[in-house]
């Protein structure tokens, strides 16, 4: 069985978990390297990285300023911090009330496969949130979680962006939980017109008990990534 270590880094400054990431990143792609010039074959270690960060905006490598409505005064007045990142993708919001998950994973010990990585993502947030009665979806050529895709109503409830080298993600994916919408004006999200963006609360019309979904979230990784979760971390 697969081994996924676990941290939940609780409520964190966007650069503050990136900083994170990358020295895992890292940790991993150098014993990869080490492998490769030695040809010795010591296993890598995957990671499984939970966070709640502070209002922040975050671009993808292939996004367009256009799509930020927000002037550079109106982030500063609201405490919006603003990040260009290498990840796919195109802006979206990160901030409380919202469960963030960002896999470290060696994909040569799971399946080297970028679309099948990202179509696992998907399954995993779809399983999740139909524990909650909710019918998710993907929307063809727009990565992530959607609801009521095909029609006028459809709408947003997990974005996903991710970076890979060497088989390494970075990364991953923003479940919009308890998250207060009236972030996402300030933004074309995901640079989609006309299509809308949800949480579990406005779907679901009350609070929900994030550390609970966290718990479904894990297990519907391991089921799907076929994996299990330790805390070494």
């Amino acid at each position: 069985m697969r081994q996924v270590q676990l941290r939940d880094l609780g409520i964190l400054d966007y650069q503050s978990a990136l900083n994170i990431q990358i020295e895992h990143f890292e940790k991993i792609k150098n014993i990869k390297l080490k492998n490769r010039d030695s040809g010795l074959q010591e296993p890598t270690p995957n990671f499984f990285f939970f966070v709640t960060h502070s209002p922040t905006y975050t671009m993808g490598k292939n996004g367009n300023f256009e799509n930020i409505l927000f002037s550079e005064n109106e982030l500063k007045e609201r405490n919006i911090s603003f990040f260009q990142t290498n990840r796919g993708g195109d802006i979206t919001f990160h901030g409380m009330g919202q469960i963030v998950g960002y896999p470290i994973l060696d994909l040569d010990n799971f399946h080297a496969d970028i679309h099948l990585y990202m179509r696992h993502l998907e399954e995993v947030i779809i399983k999740t949130i139909a524990e909650y009665g909710l019918k998710g979806e993907r929307s063809q050529g727009e990565t992530g979680v959607w609801l009521d895709v095909g029609k006028i109503t459809a709408r947003k409830i997990c974005a996903m962006g991710v970076h890979t080298s060497r088989w390494i993600t970075m990364h991953g994916f923003a479940l919009n939980i308890n998250t207060d919408l009236k972030y996402f004006d300030g933004i074309i999200p995901c640079g989609i017109l006309n299509k809308g963006v949800t949480s579990l609360e406005k779907e679901l019309g009350k609070k929900i008990d994030e550390d609970e979904l966290k718990q479904i979230i894990l297990k519907k990784f391991e089921e799907v990534f076929e994996c299990e979760f330790t805390s070494n971390l």
